[in-house]
Formats: C-alpha cells, sequence, structure tokens
C-alpha cells in the first residue's frame, strides 16, 4: 500500500457532486472509522478533522486501498461554515455545543453523542440555544422519512442499534406481550469503550476474560431503546446487560421476547418488515461477530425455543459497534439527509 500525505481538498474522481465533511473529534475510534468512510466515499471529500489534544498531529487512516495521513487541527480552527456536513463525533455531554455552532454556522449536523438521542441518553444539562430537541432519531429502518433532508440528526447508540432492529417488526405487529419483560443479553467488544485509557480495558485485563457491566439496567442506550419502544407500540420492560468481549470490534446480542401469541416461522417478522432493507440480513443459522465486521449491517436470526409454557422467540443480532453501531450508520444517515444514495461509500 502507498503511504502519502493527505490533501484535503482532494475530490472524488467523475462528475457526481461532492460534499465537503468535516469531523468532529477525529481521534477516537469513530472519528476515525468515519474518516476511513469519508475517504472511501464517491461523493464526499474530508473538508478536516479536529481533535483536542493531538492536534497539530496526523491520523493514519486506511481506505481505498491506501494508507492516508491526515491532519489533525483544534476544533476552534474547523471551518464549519465551509462544510456542507459535519460529523460530531465527540464526548457524551460535550457534544451539544459544538453541534449549536455548526448549525448557527449553517451546516447539516449528525451527531454520534447520546446528547440528542430520545431521552436525551439521560443528560439533564440544558442544550444550548439552536439545538433542536427534536432532532430525528436516526436509524434509517424505523425512521428513514424523518431523516430525509434533515439538518440535525441524533445517530443511534451501538446497544441500540443491534437491539432495536431486532425488536422493532415485533413491537410493530404486537408480538411482545403486554407487560412483560424483554431480558437482553449483549457482548461488546473493547472499542465500544471508546479510546481514552482505563485500568479496565488493558489488554492484561480484557485477554482471556468475560464480564458483565453497567448491571443493573443502568446503562446509557437503555434511555433511547425505552423511548423509542413506546414510540413503536410496544408495552414491555427491557433488562438490559451488557458484557464486555476480549475482541476489537463488534456486538452480538441475544433477546428473549415473550410472545403475546405464537409464531410457527421464527423469521416470518422479519421478512415482511425488512425485505426491501439494504442493510439488514436474515439468516436461517445464527449470526456471529464474523460475519459483520467491518460492513454496514444487522445481522439477525432467530430461534423458537423448545420447553417453555409461554410462547418465547429467540432473537440474535449481530453489528459492527464502529459501523453500522457507529460511524457507518451515521454515513447512511448522511446519505438520506444530502439526497444521495443510502448505501454510498458503504460496504453491504
Amino acid at each position: 500500500m502507498q503511504n502519502y500525505a493527505f490533501n484535503m481538498h482532494t475530490l472524488p474522481v467523475g462528475s457526481q457532486p461532492s460534499y465537503r465533511i468535516g469531523v468532529l473529534g477525529a481521534s477516537g475510534y469513530s472519528g476515525r472509522e468515519l474518516c476511513a468512510l469519508i475517504l472511501g466515499h464517491p461523493q464526499f471529500s474530508l473538508h478536516f478533522a479536529t481533535a483536542h489534544s493531538q492536534k497539530g498531529s496526523t491520523l493514519r487512516v486506511r481506505a481505498a486501498g491506501r494508507v492516508h495521513d491526515v491532519p489533525l487541527i483544534g476544533p476552534d480552527e474547523a471551518d464549519l461554515a465551509g462544510a456542507d456536513l459535519v460529523f460530531a463525533a465527540l464526548p457524551h455531554g460535550a457534544s451539544a455545543e459544538w453541534v449549536a455552532k455548526a448549525i448557527a454556522a449553517g451546516t447539516r449536523v449528525v451527531d454520534l453523542s447520546s446528547d440528542l438521542r430520545p431521552g436525551h441518553g439521560g443528560v439533564t444539562h440544558a442544550l444550548p440555544d439552536g439545538v433542536p430537541h427534536d432532532a430525528p432519531y436516526g436509524m434509517p429502518e424505523l425512521f428513514r422519512s424523518s431523516v430525509q433532508g434533515a439538518r440535525v440528526v441524533a445517530n443511534p447508540g451501538c446497544y441500540a442499534t443491534s437491539i432495536l432492529v431486532a425488536l422493532a417488526p415485533l413491537a410493530k405487529a404486537g408480538l411482545i406481550a403486554p407487560g412483560s419483560t424483554v431480558s437482553i443479553a449483549s457482548a461488546s467488544g473493547v472499542s465500544g469503550a471508546g479510546v481514552t485509557p482505563k485500568f479496565e480495558y488493558m489488554f492484561a485485563e480484557v485477554a482471556e476474560n468475560f464480564r458483565a457491566y453497567g448491571v443493573g439496567n443502568s446503562h446509557r442506550h437503555l434511555f433511547e431503546m425505552r423511548d423509542t419502544m413506546q414510540k413503536l407500540g410496544s408495552d414491555c420492560d427491557l433488562l438490559f446487560t451488557p458484557h464486555l468481549l476480549a475482541v476489537d470490534r463488534g456486538i452480538l446480542s441475544t433477546i428473549t421476547v415473550p410472545l403475546s401469541r405464537p409464531l410457527t416461522d421464527a423469521l416470518e417478522p422479519f421478512r415482511a418488515a425488512y425485505a426491501n432493507e439494504p442493510f439488514v440480513e436474515l439468516t436461517t443459522s445464527l449470526p456471529a461477530l464474523a460475519d459483520v465486521q467491518h460492513r454496514n449491517v444487522v445481522r439477525i436470526g432467530a430461534v423458537l425455543p423448545s420447553g417453555m409454557r409461554q410462547p418465547t422467540l429467540l432473537v440474535f443480532s449481530a453489528i459492527d459497534n464502529l459501523v453500522k453501531g457507529a460511524a457507518g450508520q451515521a454515513v447512511q444517515n448522511a446519505n438520506l439527509m444530502l439526497g444521495l444514495d443510502e448505501i454510498a461509500g458503504l460496504q453491504q
């Protein structure tokens, strides 16, 4: 592979319209993934990439068969007004301020933090002036029409993506037993914890180990999951237990759903709901992380377990937490916001 100095103003080859894209918070895992996807997108050019502590350095990104050295600037140096769309890949609680600045500069924004998500991800601070409290929730499989042409979109959390895409067809069809508890066990790769060094995520602590965290329904993503399930018409509790898996990337969720009526075909609700969705895959076997790594897909399998007194469905969902769970879904939303082909620049 060739290593070369990155040109910030290189435009995609061809006559297609080009959009200047900025990334706030490019040094994190999601920010890096965003830079790679932008560099490989046929209609995007990377206008700027910011980092706070790493400003003045370069970010090495592999995209389109090459290694790119992306210069990192301070956030205050970012030409927000010169961008057609900005991705805010900033920490939770700190992102909304920059979303407000981007809106004031007249650019579109996809926010990857929890700040604008339904329930505000539990963040109780007041949003800055100009930041919409009702930014569309950027899960195209469920809310595509709200995302199309929007100026600001709240990108979903990674766990929420793996779980809500798996539960939505059942909620819409009234198949979840009213008043029941849907139990969810999800395992995530360590990149989901972010790039900030922490003792519990050191190699020696993670390797050859497997543990639960955020137990007792304390995880941030529950806010957006509960809100969305209510909007889909479901009356159920969610019992969510995430686990840390000693792999780089990926989420596998196992979801136990008490049914309101028996099913004869475990995948039938999903076939009906997702027949034309480019980024949802159904499998009669069980999804695995190897099936989805570096791909912008949700891969779903379902089983009707035997020996149950109440009708029950086991649903399995796999995603790449950095792609469909973060940067890939953000690009999918950006494509819809800009009126482009939804699959542009994304690997299915």
